[in-house]
């Protein structure tokens, strides 16, 4: 399976939305409530949501297509780092580059598209003149984790996440970019 990887425009829109829907939940801890998750979606994952993501000029949406042109996974970045004391502390060197959500389709797993994603976010986020690019991830996600920790990311901090009602707790993972 070919994967090639392109910033995501309008028409891609309503396909976005529904592979963030999807997506979304794989990385959830077990204990978290489907309201919650439905609540998240709604309000960050909608059609609309990544309408604006769009034609925000401190984000770049990514998307990965299958041969057949359907989207297999998407990532998003965000320029800088929020006002948040955890992330400021773990997040050091400026400036820097979020990704702020990287998935695939649970049946693409495994098929290298989030490889291709991650080394596409890089490749941006050097664009953009970063010298840090930084994610969190829940801790319960040891798959992520690791998945991470082979894209050369390190844990720098913790943070919280709210999810709908609920408070999650996340790693912060660092990666230095190659000047």
């Amino acid at each position: 399976m070919g994967i090639e990887v392109t910033e995501a425009v309008d028409d891609d829109l309503a396909e976005l939305a529904d592979v963030a829907a999807r997506t979304f939940p794989l990385a959830c801890p077990p204990a978290v409530t489907a309201d919650n998750v439905a609540a998240f979606i709604a309000e960050n994952l909608s059609q609309q949501r990544f309408g604006d993501y769009l034609r925000d000029p401190d984000r770049t949406v990514l998307v990965a297509r299958a041969d057949d042109g359907s989207l297999s996974g998407y990532a998003m970045l965000v320029r800088g780092v929020p006002d948040d004391d955890d992330v400021q502390r773990a997040v050091v060197a400026r400036p820097a580059v979020e990704v702020s959500k990287i998935y695939v389709l649970p049946e693409r797993h495994g098929a290298g598209v989030a490889a291709e994603l991650m080394t596409a976010s890089l490749r941006a986020a050097g664009t953009l003149g970063a010298a840090v690019v930084w994610l969190g991830v829940n801790q319960q996600n040891r798959r992520a984790q690791r998945f991470y920790a082979k894209q050369g990311f390190e844990v720098a901090g913790t943070k919280t996440f709210r999810l709908g009602a609920a408070i999650e707790n996340d790693y912060v993972m660092v990666r230095p970019l190659q000047p």
